[in-house]
C-alpha cells in the first residue's frame, strides 16, 4: 500500500521540478539565515541566484560531521531558536553530541515520512504497533512513533530492554509490527525460545528493522525465526532520523530515498566528484524541507549505490542499495554511533593507561558486545589484582557514560597490543554482517 500515492508516484519530470524550486528555497534560507553556511558558500564562490538547475547541486559545498562539531549545539539551526519545538542529538566523533533541531512543521514532516515508511513495509491503520527503538535522545523511538500514529495504528511505546516482558506484551496487547534494531530482532528470538514461545503463536505479522548495518543472510534468519517479513529502513539523525527511506514490501530489494524531501548523490569518496549512474561511492543528502535543521550536501559517510529501474510497487523514487560499508572507522554499536577516537578521549584522561588500545567487536546471542583492550603502566600492571579491576571498571563506566554504550575492559601488560608502522588499526570488527 502507498501511503501517499500523490508524491510517491509523482512522474519524474514533475517530481524535479518539485526538487529544484524546494532547493532554491533551501539555499536563499540557509544563505541568509545561517552564517556559516554563507561564509562557506562565498569561500566556493557560489550564491543562491547560482542554482538554476538541479545540475548546480554540485556548485555548492559539502557540509561534514566536523561542520556539526564546529557549530556545536545550535550554530547551524536556520530559524529563531523560539521556533525549535524538539532538540534530538546522538553521538559525535569527540566527546560532544551531534546535536539536531525540529520546528513544528519539521515534526509534521518526520511523521509523514514515516508513516510512508510504515506503509511501505506492509504496516496500515488497526495494526499494533510494538516501538522498541529507544525513546530519548537518539531520533529512533520518537520518529517511528509518531508515524505509527500518523499512520493510525495503534504504538505500544515500549523502548528497549526488558526482552521478557517485551514478549509478554506482545503476547497480551497483540503486537503485530515490530520495530528495533535487527540485532534486537534477534536478541527477542533467543528469549522467545529460551521462553519456549512459539512465534507462530503471536500475531506480528511485519518487522521494520534499522539503526544498525545488517545482511542478508541476517534478513533470512530473523524471518526464520521470528515468523515475519523483515523490512530494512534508513534514516541518519543529522538529515532527519528515520524516515530517509524504505524497502518496499513487494520487492524488498533496495530502499526507497524520499526524494520529494531529500535529495540522494552518490560522490567519489576521494574526489568528491558524481560518480556515474549506478557506480558505488559515497552516500550525500541534501534536505529540502527541513526549517530548523537544514544541511546541504551532507557526506553520510556510507557506501552505496543508486538504483534508478523503476519498481513494481509503483513508487516512482530512486532506491538506495543497503549500506555496503564506511568510509570512516565510525562502529555501529547495538544502534549507537561509536568512533575509536570518544573511546582514546576517555582512555587518555585516566592515568596509568598507555596510548595503546584496540576495540574488538563481536556477535553474541545476536547482540553486538564491544572489549576494550587497553596497555597499562608497567606499575600498575604488577600492582595487586584489585587495583586493576578498579581500574577496568572505571573505564568500563566512563565510557558507557559518555557513548551510552557498555564495554567490558581489558587491561594488559605493556607492549602487547601489536605496534603498526602505518595507521594503526584500531578496531577488530568479527561481526558477520
Amino acid at each position: 500500500m502507498i501511503w501517499n500515492e500523490e508524491f510517491e508516484t509523482l512522474p519524474r519530470e514533475a517530481l524535479e521540478a518539485l526538487q529544484l524550486k524546494r532547493l532554491k528555497n533551501l539555499v536563499e534560507r540557509v544563505y541568509t539565515a545561517v552564517p556559516y553556511y554563507h561564509k562557506k558558500m562565498d569561500e566556493a564562490g557560489v550564491k543562491p541566484a547560482d542554482i538554476k538547475s538541479l545540475a548546480d547541486l554540485v556548485k555548492l559545498p559539502f557540509t561534514t560531521k566536523e561542520d556539526l562539531r564546529l557549530n556545536y549545539p545550535f550554530g547551524l539551526f536556520a530559524v529563531p531558536f523560539e521556533t525549535v519545538v524538539r532538540i534530538h542529538a546522538s553521538s559525535g566523533t569527540t566527546g560532544k553530541p551531534t546535536v539536531v533541531g525540529y520546528t513544528k512543521n519539521d515534526i509534521e514532516s518526520w511523521a509523514e515520512l514515516m508513516a510512508r515508511t510504515l506503509s511501505a513495509g506492509g504496516a496500515h491503520k488497526g495494526d499494533v504497533v510494538h516501538n522498541a527503538y529507544g525513546y530519548g535522545l537518539f531520533t529512533g523511538g520518537l520518529g517511528a512513533h509518531y508515524g505509527a500514529e500518523r499512520l493510525g495504528a495503534a504504538v505500544i511505546p515500549i523502548s528497549g530492554g526488558n526482552s521478557k516482558r517485551q514478549i509478554m506484551i506482545m503476547q497480551d496487547f497483540g503486537s503485530t509490527v515490530l520495530l528495533c534494531t535487527p540485532s534486537y530482532a534477534l536478541n527477542l528470538a533467543d528469549v522467545m525460545k529460551e521462553m519456549r514461545v512459539d512465534p507462530k503463536t503471536l500475531k506480528l505479522r511485519v518487522g521494520l528493522f534499522g539503526a544498525e548495518p545488517w545482511s542478508e543472510n541476517m534478513r533470512q534468519e530473523i524471518e526464520a525465526r521470528l515468523n515475519i517479513m523483515a523490512i530494512d529502513i534508513f534514516g541518519l539523525s543529522e538529515v532527519m532520523g528515520p524516515g530517509v527511506a524504505s524497502e518496499c514490501i513487494e520487492e524488498k530489494h533496495g530502499l526507497h530515498v524520499f526524494e520529494d524531501f531529500f535529495i540522494p548523490e552518490i560522490i567519489d569518496p576521494e574526489t568528491g566528484l558524481p560518480v556515474p549512474p549506478g557506480e558505488q561511492g559515497e552516500l550525500v543528502f541534501t534536505t529540502l524541507t527541513k526549517e530548523a535543521f537544514p544541511v546541504i550536501r551532507y557526506r553520510t559517510k556510507d557506501i552505496s549505490r543508486l538504483i534508478t529501474e523503476p519498481c513494481s510497487c509503483g513508487r516512482t523514487f530512486y532506491r538506495m542499495q543497503r549500506i555496503t560499508g564506511r568510509t570512516d572507522d565510525m562502529l555501529i554499536i547495538r544502534g549507537v554511533n561509536v568512533f575509536p577516537s570518544q573511546i582514546e578521549h576517555v582512555l587518555m584522561s585516566i592515568e596509568g593507561v598507555e596510548p595503546h588500545y584496540q576495540i574488538i567487536v563481536d556477535r553474541q546471542a545476536s547482540l553486538d558486545v564491544m572489549e576494550v583492550q587497553v596497555e597499562v603502566s608497567e606499575s600498575i600492571f604488577s600492582d595487586e589484582i584489585k587495583v586493576l579491576e578498579k581500574l577496568g571498571k572505571k573505564i568500563e563506566r566512563e565510557i558507557k557514560d559518555l557513548l551510552g554504550v557498555s564495554c567490558k575492559v581489558k587491561l594488559v601488560e605493556p607492549k602487547t597490543i601489536q605496534r603498526s608502522e602505518g595507521k594503526a588499526k584500531r578496531v577488530i570488527d568479527n561481526r558477520k554482517l
